[in-house]
């Protein structure tokens, strides 16, 4: 599996640096604030992800990460359209992630499926979704729940 590009180096505030330790341009980051990231499989991609957010979503997303760990052994992780999935190999992705200038849409493709459900609806009766904004506290045991159940159930094949 090749490597995933290096991340961005931050300074005091959290901002991105123009260029990481080896020299190389920080992720850039689309109009919506997603930081644009190779394509690429397992943890390297979306630690990369991570790192190339701006300081109160990296510090979220990195919570999240953990917890997804933490929730299901062995996920598998991948970024795909600048976005970190999560899944269950031979089952598919059951969870996506995705950033916005104001708030983090975490999305569960299998979301119809979860009590409670997650509080957004979409336009695919299947999916649901689930927004953080900056300063709101994430209420770890909700998600887990959701991320736990939604790992049980066939995924999106992507």
């Amino acid at each position: 599996m090749k490597e995933a590009p290096a991340a961005s180096a931050r300074n005091a505030s959290g901002k991105s640096t123009k260029a990481d330790k080896d020299g190389a341009a920080p992720p850039k980051l689309l109009s919506g604030g997603n930081p644009q990231i190779a394509k690429g499989y397992g943890d390297a991609p979306v630690q990369a992800y991570i790192a190339a957010l701006p300081a109160w979503k990296s510090e979220a997303e990195r919570r999240l990460d953990a917890l997804i760990e933490r929730t299901v052994p062995g996920v598998q992780k991948a970024v795909k359209w600048n976005s970190p999935l999560y899944g269950v190999e031979g089952q598919g992705w059951f969870l996506g992630v995705h950033c916005f200038n104001r708030y983090i849409k975490l999305t569960f493709f299998r979301g119809a499926s979860l009590d409670p459900l997650p509080p957004v609806e979409s336009k695919d009766a299947n999916t649901r979704y689930f927004h953080i904004g900056e300063g709101e506290p994430i209420d770890e045991e909700r998600v887990a729940r959701w991320v736990r159940q939604a790992a049980a159930l066939p995924g999106w094949a992507g």
